[in-house]
């Protein structure tokens, strides 16, 4: 059984930083790839950020880009995203998520089939 679990947020002043940590069982995070997503309060789920499992390339979200970095420790199982220069509009729950197959469709929220339970950051201006 696959489990992600987030860890890592909290309450954070703009132009802060934080580390988010996706630690994975069940399944091996270098052989799948691993995603962050947000969302915040009554709005959709929205694609942060990803990791291709086989080539290591990662894609971000025009909204993070220069400013979020997504990273992952095969020995630990885990993924991160380190948020820095945090803004107020960044504030939401995150979520850490995993698919095999294509790497193409990773904006699309219906390709990934495990996700965590989310961690939430609050950026405060």
């Amino acid at each position: 059984q696959v489990q992600l679990v987030e860890s890592g947020g909290g309450l954070v002043q703009a132009g802060g930083s934080l580390r988010l940590s996706c630690a994975a069982s069940g399944r091996t995070v270098s052989t799948h790839h691993m995603g962050w997503f947000r969302q915040a309060p009554g709005k959709g789920r929205e694609f942060v950020a990803a990791i291709d499992w086989s080539t290591g390339s990662t894609v971000y979200a025009d909204s993070v880009k220069g400013r979020f970095t997504i990273s992952r420790d095969d020995a630990k199982n885990t993924v991160y995203l380190q948020m820095n220069s945090l803004k107020p509009e960044d504030t939401a729950g995150y979520y850490c998520a995993s698919k095999a197959g294509y790497f193409a469709d990773y904006k699309e929220t219906r390709r990934w089939d495990a996700w965590g339970q989310g961690t939430q950051v609050i950026v405060s201006s």
